[in-house]
């Protein structure tokens, strides 16, 4: 199977699995966790376009796992992460797993923040080195062994 089939289809698992997940993950630690790792997958490269952010954001605002959330909120929360990397990114990125973090105490809400971020990066069809890092950093900040999501 060609890498892009297996991204399309591993995305589309997880995915599937939040789905499954969505009444479980309603707490204020999920809802920063998950903003929080979107913009670190969104700056992954060590920058966030214009196009990205607003990309991102678009996928924040559709994903059915976060529809128990205000959109207003996701945002607002997703360009405070956002702008704490574009400012200085090394320290931010500090500041930004520590907020991914938050959700290390419940495991399922922990793998979905993971599964998030994993869809969030295969949404344009290429999971990049610098995107399959930030998401293996993430695992270390949630107490999660990477090879569990194949990173």
């Amino acid at each position: 199977m060609a890498l892009w089939d297996r991204l399309k289809e591993s995305a589309s698992t997880m995915q599937t699995q939040l789905m499954a997940k969505k009444n479980e993950l309603t707490s204020g630690a999920f809802r920063d966790a998950s903003m929080a790792m979107c913009a670190l997958v969104a700056a992954a490269d060590g920058t966030i376009d214009p196009s990205e952010r607003q990309k991102v954001a678009q996928l924040i605002t559709s994903n059915e796992a976060l529809r128990n959330f205000s959109p207003d909120d996701l945002q607002r929360r997703f360009d405070h992460n956002c702008d704490k990397l574009t400012a200085d990114f090394d320290f931010g990125k500090v500041s930004v797993l520590q907020e991914v973090a938050k959700a290390k105490k419940k495991p399922a809400e922990a793998r979905a923040v993971i599964q998030i971020g994993i869809v969030i990066g295969g949404a344009d069809g290429d999971f990049d080195k610098d995107e399959q890092a930030v998401v293996r950093e993430a695992c270390y900040a949630l107490g999660l062994p990477p090879h569990e999501f194949d990173l």
